[in-house]
Formats: C-alpha cells, sequence, structure tokens
C-alpha cells in the first residue's frame, strides 16, 4: 500500500503546482453602466503573452484564474464586437479590475468560405490546420497525423515528412520528449492542437540559424491558448475475456513555463506499452558518437516473429512508468527530466523447420521452442540546456539499467532440453557541448562525452548438447557459459568556425579512447555434478584498446539556392589487444582520410535536388577478435581467428524533392548505391546439430543498391488523402559455408499504396496494400533461385450511428506465395462500438479483435540459400470493454 502510495505522490508532483491558483474578478459595462455580456477578457504579462483568459457572463462579471505568482504591472484587456479595446494595469490583485468600453462602429471584411482544407507556407515552414483534417471519432493528435498528406505514421510510431524521418518533435517550440516522442502523438488531445508546423531546415541552435547548412525536418505541434491554462489527460479502465485488463492514466500541463507529460499504463491484450519508449533517431545518434560495442553475445536462438503487427501475437503482462518534465527559467534557459521503467513478461510458443542447401548437401534443423522473456527498462535523462544568440550550453546526463532474462524450454531434432539467459546491462553517460559567438561572427565549441558500460551475461543450457563436440562423446548434464564486458569510453573535440557572409570554415581536432575487457568461460556440468571448463580454447580474457586522434576542415557555402558542404577529416587510429590465455598479442596503427560532399540545389520555391557522395574506412570491434569459442546459443559456436576488420566504402546518393502544398502534393524519389570493401569474412561450419562460426582473413565485396519513390496527395472532391510509394533494392554479398564460397545477390521489389477517405459526413474509409517481391540465388552453377511473394492488405470503415454512437470495422488479410511451399492465407477481422457520453467526458468502448478466432499463424523466411518455415502460437479471440475518462 506505501508503493502505491509512494507512485501516486511522484505521478502527481508535477500536478500540484497547476492548483497553486488565484482569482481575480472585475467587470466590464458600458459608458451608461450597463453590463455587457460575452465580452472577451485577456490577462497580458508585459511581454504581451496571455496568461489568462475568459468571458463576462450576462452581469458583466468576469473571473481570470491565475497562478500564485507575481502578477503586480501585467494588464486586463476587454475586447467585444461594435466597443473600442480597453486595457487597465493591475495594481492591487485583491481589488476588483472594472473597465468601461466605448461603442464604436466595425466595419468587417467580405470572407469567402470555401469548404477544403488549406496550408499555408512560412519561409521553411509549412502549416497544417488540425481541424481541417479532424473526424469525430479522432482523439488524439496521432490519429490526425496519419490524414495530413505529406505525412506518413509508421506501426512503430515513427514520423515521416515527404520520405523523410523528423529529427524532432517539439510541443509549442520546446523538446519535451527528447525523440522518445510516441507518448506526446498517443496522448495529446487533437482538439488541443491549433495547427501541425513542418519545419524543413530545422536548427534547433540559435546561433547557427544565419548559416544554417541542416537538412533535418521536425515537427512542431502548436497548441490552442486554452490548451496551455490547465493540466489535460485521460484514465482508462479496461476489462475483458479470457482474463484481460487495459489501464491508462495521462496527466499533461503546457503553459509557458511548465511542460510534462507524465502516464502510467498496463496491459495483457498484446500492446507493448514499451513502444512508447522508442528513440527513433538512435542509430544516427550512435553513429556520431562513434562507440561501437556489442549489444549482447548471448543468445537464446530465438526465430524471430511473425510478419504481423505486434497486437496479434504478442502475449504479455506489461507496464510502464514515463515522467517527462521540462521548465523554462526564461526565454533561454530549460531543465528536463525524462524518466521512465518498463516491466514486461511475454511468451512465445513456435515450431521451426529450417534447411540450408550446399551443393548436394541438406542441412536442416527441426526445432520447438517455449520461451517465457522478463524484460526491464530503467532510463533517468537529464538535461540542461541555454539556447542563446550568442553562446550555447546543453549538458545531458543519462542512466539505463536494463536487467534481461529468459527461460526457454526447446527441443533441437526432437533432443529435448532446457536454457535460461540473464544479462544485466548498466549503462552511464554525461555529454556535454559548449558554443560561443564572438563578436567576429566566429563560433568556438567545446564537446565532451563520457560513457561506462557493464553487460555482464549468463546462459545455462541442460542437458548437455552435441557431447561429440563439448564433451568427446560423454553424455553430461549441462553448460554454463559466462561473459562480462566493461567497457569505457570517452570523445572529446574542440572546433572553431569562421564565418563570413554566406561561407563558414570550420576546423576541429580531438580524440576518443575506448577501453574494453572481454572475459568469457565455457563450463559443462558432468553427471557427478562437478564442473569444469570444457577447454582452454572455450576461455577470453582480452583486453582491448582504441585510440583516436582526428582532425578535420569542414567548408560550407549557403545562398538562397544553394547549400554546399566538403569535409576533409584526417584521422591517427592505434588498437592494442591482446590476450595471455590466448598467446594473443597484436597491435594496428591506421592513418585515415575519409572525405564526403554534400550538395542541395532550390530548383524552384518547393523543389529541390540534393546529391552526396563519402569515402569511409572502418575499423571492427572487440567482437571480431577474440579467440576463444563462446556458446552463442545452444545451437551455435563463435570464435575468430583473423585480423581487426577493416572495411572501406565509398557511397553516392541522390534526391528529388517536390510539393505543391496549396494543391497538397507531395513528391520524392532517391538512389543511392554503396560498395564496401571487406578484409575478413565469417565462415560457417554447418552440420544437423550445430553450426560454428569462425571470422578467417579473406577479401569480399558487399555491393547495395536502392531507388525510392514515394507520392501523396489530398484529393478535394473526395475529401480523402491518397499515398503511393515504390522501393527497390538489390545486394551482393559473399557467403564462406562449409569451406565453399558463395556468391549471392539478393532482390526486392515492394508496392505500397493506400487511402484515408471521408465517404460521408457521418463514414470514414481507410485501405493500405502492401505487395512485395524478393528473389535470392546463389551464383554459381545449378543454384537454386528462391522467390517470395508476399500481400499485406489493412482496411477500416468508421461510421457514426445515432447521437454519439461510433463503430468500426476492421479486416487485415495476409497471403503469402513460395514456389516450393503451400500458399498461406489469413485473414483477420476486428469490431467496436463507442459510446460518447459528453457531459461527463467519458467514451464506453466495447470490442472483439480476432473475430474467426485464429490461434496459430504460419511463417516463411528465405535467405540466399536457406528456407525456414514456422509455426507461431498467438492469441485467439479477445473481447475488451473500457471506460475513458477525460479532464
Amino acid at each position: 500500500m506505501r508503493a502505491v502510495i509512494l507512485i501516486t505522490l511522484m505521478f502527481f508532483s508535477g500536478v500540484a503546482v497547476a492548483f497553486a491558483q488565484k482569482i481575480i474578478k472585475g467587470s466590464v459595462k458600458d459608458y451608461t453602466g450597463k453590463a455587457i455580456e460575452s465580452v472577451n477578457v485577456n490577462l497580458k504579462d508585459n511581454e504581451g503573452n496571455i496568461i489568462s483568459f475568459t468571458r463576462t457572463n450576462k452581469n458583466g462579471a468576469f473571473n481570470l484564474v491565475v497562478k500564485n505568482e507575481q502578477i503586480i504591472g501585467y494588464r486586463i484587456e476587454a475586447s467585444s464586437i461594435g466597443y473600442k479595446k480597453q486595457s487597465i494595469a493591475i495594481k492591487d490583485i485583491n481589488r476588483n479590475q472594472d473597465l468601461v468600453l466605448q461603442a464604436s462602429e466595425t466595419n468587417l471584411e467580405t470572407v469567402i468560405v470555401k469548404n477544403r482544407p488549406l496550408l499555408t507556407t512560412k519561409g521553411d515552414t509549412l502549416n497544417y490546420k488540425t481541424s481541417d483534417f479532424v473526424d469525430k471519432q479522432d482523439r488524439t493528435i496521432g490519429d490526425v497525423l496519419k490524414k495530413m498528406p505529406g505525412i506518413e505514421v509508421a506501426e512503430n510510431g515513427k514520423i515521416s515528412y515527404n520520405g523523410k524521418s523528423i529529427s524532432n518533435l517539439y510541443i509549442d517550440g520546446d523538446n519535451l520528449l527528447d525523440d522518445k516522442y510516441n507518448i506526446g502523438t498517443k496522448s495529446i488531445p487533437q482538439g488541443a492542437v491549433d495547427k501541425v508546423q513542418v519545419i524543413q531546415n530545422d536548427q534547433p541552435i540559435k546561433m547557427m540559424r544565419k548559416n544554417n547548412m541542416s537538412d533535418d525536418v521536425a515537427l512542431n505541434l502548436v497548441l490552442k491558448d486554452e490548451a496551455k491554462l490547465r493540466v489535460m489527460g485521460d484514465a482508462t479502465i479496461g476489462a475483458g475475456a479470457p482474463n484481460r485488463f487495459d489501464e491508462n492514466l495521462t496527466a499533461m500541463l503546457f503553459n509557458k513555463k511548465l511542460k510534462f507529460i507524465n502516464n502510467i499504463k498496463g496491459n495483457n491484450i498484446g500492446i507493448d506499452p514499451g513502444i512508447d519508449l522508442t528513440s527513433h533517431n538512435f542509430s544516427d545518434y550512435q553513429k556520431r558518437l562513434d562507440n561501437t560495442k556489442p549489444n549482447g553475445l548471448l543468445s537464446t536462438g530465438v526465430a524471430g516473429v511473425p510478419s504481423l503487427p505486434q497486437s496479434r501475437y504478442l502475449f504479455n503482462k506489461a507496464g510502464v512508468v514515463n515522467l517527462n518534465s521540462l521548465y523554462k527559467f526564461n526565454q533561454d534557459l530549460q531543465l528536463r527530466a525524462n524518466i521512465s521503467y518498463l516491466y514486461d513478461d511475454h511468451r512465445q510458443q513456435y515450431n521451426k523447420f529450417s534447411e540450408t542447401y550446399l551443393g548436394n548437401q541438406i542441412f536442416s534443423y527441426t526445432e520447438f521452442q517455449n520461451n517465457k522473456t522478463n524484460p526491464q527498462k530503467l532510463r533517468a535523462q537529464f538535461n540542461l540546456n541555454k539556447n542563446a544568440e550568442n553562446d550555447y550550453f546543453n549538458n545531458n546526463f543519462s542512466l539505463d539499467y536494463l536487467p534481461f532474462k529468459t527461460t526457454s524450454a526447446f527441443s533441437i531434432n526432437n533432443v529435448a532440453a532446457k536454457q535460461d539467459l540473464w544479462q544485466k546491462t548498466f549503462d552511464i553517460s554525461n555529454e556535454l557541448n559548449y558554443r560561443k559567438k564572438l563578436k567576429s561572427e566566429n563560433i568556438i565549441n567545446l564537446y565532451s562525452y563520457l560513457n561506462k558500460t557493464s553487460q555482464p551475461e549468463t546462459l545455462n543450457i541442460s542437458p548437455g548438447l552435441n557431447a561429440d563436440i563439448l564433451n568427446n562423446g560423454n553424455s553430461y548434464l549441462g553448460l554454463n557459459q559466462y561473459v562480462k564486458l566493461p567497457t569505457w569510453y570517452t570523445n572529446n573535440y574542440v572546433s572553431f568556425a569562421f564565418v563570413k557572409g554566406g561561407f563558414a570554415q570550420t576546423f576541429k581536432v580531438g580524440f576518443n579512447l575506448q577501453q574494453q575487457n572481454l572475459d568469457s568461460e565455457l563450463y559443462r556440468i558432468q553427471k557427478d555434478q562437478t564442473s569444469e571448463l570444457v577447454s582452454q580454447n572455450t576461455v577470453n580474457d582480452l583486453n582491448w584498446f582504441k585510440g583516436r586522434a582526428y582532425a578535420d576542415a569542414t567548408y560550407e557555402y549557403t545562398n538562397d539556392k544553394l547549400k554546399a558542404a566538403l569535409t576533409l577529416p584526417f584521422s591517427y587510429n592505434h588498437i592494442n589487444y591482446n590476450d595471455p590465455v590466448n598467446a594473443l598479442n597484436n597491435s594496428l596503427t591506421k592513418l585515415f582520410l575519409n572525405p564526403s560532399l554534400n550538395i542541395k540545389y532550390q530548383t524552384g520555391i518547393e523543389n529541390y535536388v540534393s546529391a552526396n557522395y563519402f569515402y569511409k574506412n572502418d575499423l571492427g570491434g572487440i567482437d571480431d577478435v577474440y579467440r576463444g569459442t563462446v556458446l552463442k546459443n545452444y545451437r551455435s559456436l563463435f570464435a575468430n581467428n583473423a585480423p581487426i576488420s577493416e572495411s572501406e566504402t565509398h557511397s553516392f546518393r541522390g534526391e528529388f524533392n517536390f510539393r505543391r502544398a496549396m494543391q497538397m502534393f507531395f513528391f520524392n524519389t532517391s538512389a543511392g548505391y554503396s560498395n564496401t570493401k571487406l578484409n575478413t569474412i565469417s565462415s560457417y561450419s554447418l552440420s544437423n546439430n550445430i553450426q560454428q562460426r569462425m571470422v578467417l582473413p579473406l577479401q569480399n565485396h558487399v555491393k547495395n543498391l536502392f531507388v525510392t519513390a514515394n507520392a501523396s496527395k489530398y484529393i478535394f472532391a473526395l475529401k480523402s488523402t491518397a499515398n503511393a510509394s515504390l522501393n527497390y533494392s538489390e545486394s551482393r554479398y559473399t557467403q564462406l559455408q562449409n569451406n565453399e564460397l558463395l556468391p549471392f545477390n539478393t532482390q526486392t521489389m515492394s508496392y505500397k499504396a493506400g487511402i484515408e477517405a471521408k465517404l460521408t459526413k457521418f463514414m470514414n474509409w481507410s485501405y493500405n496494400a502492401i505487395y512485395s517481391v524478393t528473389n535470392n540465388k546463389a551464383e554459381v552453377a545449378n543454384a537454386i533461385t528462391t522467390n517470395f511473394q508476399q500481400l499485406r492488405q489493412q482496411t477500416s470503415l468508421a461510421i457514426a450511428t445515432v447521437s454519439n454512437v461510433y463503430l468500426n470495422l476492421s479486416a487485415e488479410h495476409l497471403f503469402t506465395h513460395q514456389a516450393s511451399q503451400s500458399n498461406l492465407n489469413y485473414l483477420f477481422a476486428d469490431a467496436n462500438v463507442k459510446y460518447k457520453i459528453l457531459k461527463f467526458k467519458t467514451d464506453l468502448e466495447f470490442g472483439v479483435t480476432n473475430l474467426a478466432n485464429i490461434k496459430q499463424f504460419d511463417a516463411i523466411y528465405i535467405s540466399a540459400n536457406s528456407l525456414t518455415t514456422g509455426t507461431y502460437l498467438i492469441p485467439g479471440r479477445v473481447a475488451m470493454l473500457k471506460a475513458t475518462f477525460s479532464f
């Protein structure tokens, strides 16, 4: 009970400030002393910002609610059609604030109303009026974003504009959620958002905007005035059969100084609450840090997940606490805290059959797994940011703790066993960035990043498998694989930018250091309960040090039409690694020059072409060089016998971006090619019971080609948003399997089309389809060519029936064809009815998912020379009754 009280107090700590309030009373009359009804009354601060507003009642009286703060000197302004605007300054908050309006004539301009939504543009900003795209059943701003032409929302919540992923989602100009914006799009009521702004060439650092070289795209949610003055939120209570629950509590406030979104939710209906914690641009952030480290060396060999929306296959019992707060000390200085904790318990059961074809041999596995997984995520992030015209300071401290446990009962080729995997990752880091603009307009920049990570892992398997390889052919009780990999990393630099007109030259010098130690042992447990090393070849005590000193010069030019940037980074790289257990002591020193060129040309007010090229050398990490064998999972042994992996990449990319905002038409197309030369290759030795990987020295290439095109159009006559896309990719690479070198070619073509249509005033319809074709072929004589085709269709019909009653019907069809297998055909259907009690701001909702009660799903996976079929147990029919109260 104490824990419940404590959590409740923590959750509403941000809310309490909203209730320390005072009431300003007053009246509005005309010069004869007659009260005036429905006068707009605004309270404005010294900068003219609206702090509070209301209207007079039939007696001409008004009450303004304000927080308990110093407002002496603020002004009360009254305005109404037929009267001159009047304002008075507040001298005593405890006295009535009375205003007298003088009559006047008002000439109203002629207004032409057209029944069609409009987009407005101003510079690099495109404005969508939210009310133009809202339907009666839309609850959150995320529901509306999906209907806006040019904007795409993926199933995981990631937002793109005209084919480009957004870099940030701002709320009234503030970055409250730091790239984990799903909770914002799912929680903020659509009625609270006045307009959605698309900001092209987004540059959040004020001093960098004059010579803006950014190509980022961001979204800004501009809130209505009334949404800034009160706490909003909702509470959901849901129960269903069989044994289902869905609970949610959200509170949010977006005023001038304080913004927060606090949320507690939990369910067991297959909706992962952890998706709210997704950082959509995390991979780009990791590349910028250049802190390479393995995510985890051990696994349970899980066969992945079926190609279905997560809510259709996930057996879960999960809860999350997600707290996000931002406080602005002034216009330039703010403090942000993002704290979250996820607890999950999900299960998976599947059968799998896989075949790998090598010459005249076929290696096959028949597997079964019943998995219970318990992932947890605790994250605390604190950010202090000063963003002024002449100086910029940003310090970001974060802590992550990710305990992860999986228990699995499994069998492989009819041999039953059990495995347990524990992983406990602890990560703490601090990132500091300081910029100062000098009187000469030149800019100095200081940067420092420090990170410590520990990630111990343990894998237990019983009874012992593959006795011929791991125990001299004698049966035994089990295996214990232990791995520890602590990491220290730091990256520091200083840069100086010379700015003159449209030219900028930036010179940077810095260094980064990485220190790691891989400690691993593989033990076997004999029948007499004694534990012993499998062999000295299954031990690692590898010390790794990687240092890099670098300097680069960047030359940039920008004007109204052209942006160009040439970067010439030079680096000195030194790696030393040693392992006394495996008699390993090597080092490597390399000098690299990795130039890049980016050009963007504005072919019209709304159109541009861009092109970029980069040449990059990369060095591998500690997981490429360890010599002792590691049992990665129950059927995979990994080791290395090669020098440090080196890669050399040439990459080209071009893009054409076109829009006609007033016609609501958006189009983009892009193409790219990369060629990577490698000095090592992973060699796989396959048998019918186990696969062993060894990294060997062998030069090879990986070549990738892609072409994409996307279009989105609002059809005014049909009040509908239609979209279509085409994607083609091709990869050429080489695999080494059982000493056979196999070059492969994989080609994928996918087509996508969809529409969000308003059929009548009371009926909306949506439809989306994706058709993809994949071909795989080994480029050797008599090689097998595999062809995989899949069609996925989704449709929904929303109907407003009698007063405040809404009906939703939806269906999803999945068709899979593979030449050597039977076709797979699935049709899922759902139904939902909602009743809105407007007086109490409450929605009552009853829904049934998976009406056909499908409980088993078959899937096919193909790669270059292998075929895998899987059968997954999925939840059957679920019925839910929910009540949602909004405040």
